[in-house]
């Protein structure tokens, strides 16, 4: 994940003290005070000093920092590796074929269009390996989606492709609201977001936007704010969503699809929790209600403004439970 360096981050390291009174339904917050990036790395020089020294003086060097600049082009090339973002990969496919509807013509008929169209997106998703981000026309036969007329059944075709995978997340989103969310994103691209869990208050995850104008998608990344604390730039996200814009003109939707890994510790419902309050933080207002003070929470935390509080963002989101 790349380097955050905005104001959204500078002022959750004081958070954790303003976090003592319980919280009417979560009892308490948990991985809440963040560490900055840079503070992680001066706390992995510190550790290793000695080491360094030894090879700086081994090498011929005057220094640890002489050390550093002689290796700055390789590290900057590592760093740059790191910055990577790897997509989700296509869903494998369905072992078994799911019964058609009826028995009817028109049911057949559909049945088919899905299995033709489905299949044969997943085989041309096969063909590529290594792309940043799979666009659209690599996961599914994306001509015979656009002919398809219905966007119900072009919803209906899109759930039914992930549905095998119990860890995916599938939607269609219209492309108004898109347009909405995607534009606060481009402004305020990271966030905080709680997952509530009875038994352990609730627990903080760190979102961030990027776009990818070749592959015609925007990509928003999951991380639990514990890891993003203990690695920094290069936690790994434990869900990663999708938003493909290839039928914003044709259809006047955006298809999106989102991948929980399997070993983040994260359950596929948390993650649809997360997603649902990305939508309500960032879809659309009518200017007033809560959804205008979810706005505000957004651009406070986004300009790093200290009328934002974890609390208050507890609090809307216990109303959203």
């Amino acid at each position: 994940m790349a380097t955050v360096r905005t104001p959204a981050l500078r002022h959750l390291a004081g958070i954790q003290a303003r976090l003592t009174t319980p919280q009417r339904r979560w009892a308490q917050v948990h991985d809440v005070r963040f560490l900055a990036t840079t503070q992680h790395r001066r706390s992995v020089i510190e550790k290793y000093r000695d080491k360094l020294d030894r090879k700086a003086r081994a090498e011929g060097h005057a220094d640890i920092d002489a050390l550093k600049r002689a290796y700055a082009d390789k590290i900057a090339s590592l760093r740059r590796e790191a910055d990577v973002v790897v997509p989700p990969p296509p869903p494998p496919s369905p072992t078994s074929t799911s019964p058609s509807r009826s028995s009817g013509p028109s049911a057949t008929t559909e049945t088919a269009t899905k299995k033709s169209t489905a299949a044969e997106g997943k085989e041309k998703g096969k063909k590529k390996e290594g792309a940043m981000i799979k666009p659209l026309s690599e996961i599914i036969n994306l001509p015979k989606l656009e002919a398809i007329p219905s966007v119900e059944e072009i919803t209906s075709i899109w759930r039914d492709l992930h549905s095998p995978d119990p860890r995916s997340l599938a939607a269609v989103i219209p492309a108004a609201t898109f347009e909405h969310m995607s534009s606060l994103a481009r402004t305020y691209p990271q966030f905080l977001l709680p997952v509530p869990h009875d038994d352990a208050g609730a627990e903080m995850h760190f979102l961030q936007w990027t776009w990818d104008a070749a592959s015609r998608t925007s990509t928003v990344l999951f991380t639990q704010l514990a890891e993003y604390k203990a690695r920094g730039e290069y936690a790994a996200p434990h869900t990663t969503v999708t938003h493909y814009l290839d039928l914003v003109d044709t259809k006047g939707v955006v298809l999106m699809h989102g991948l929980v890994a399997g070993d983040r510790g994260v359950r596929t419902e948390d993650a649809r929790w997360l997603v649902m309050c990305l939508q309500r933080f960032y879809g659309g207002w009518e200017g007033k209600g809560r959804d205008e003070e979810r706005r505000r929470l957004l651009e406070w935390f986004g300009r790093g403004d200290e009328r934002f509080s974890v609390e208050k963002l507890l609090e809307e989101a216990e109303r959203m439970g």
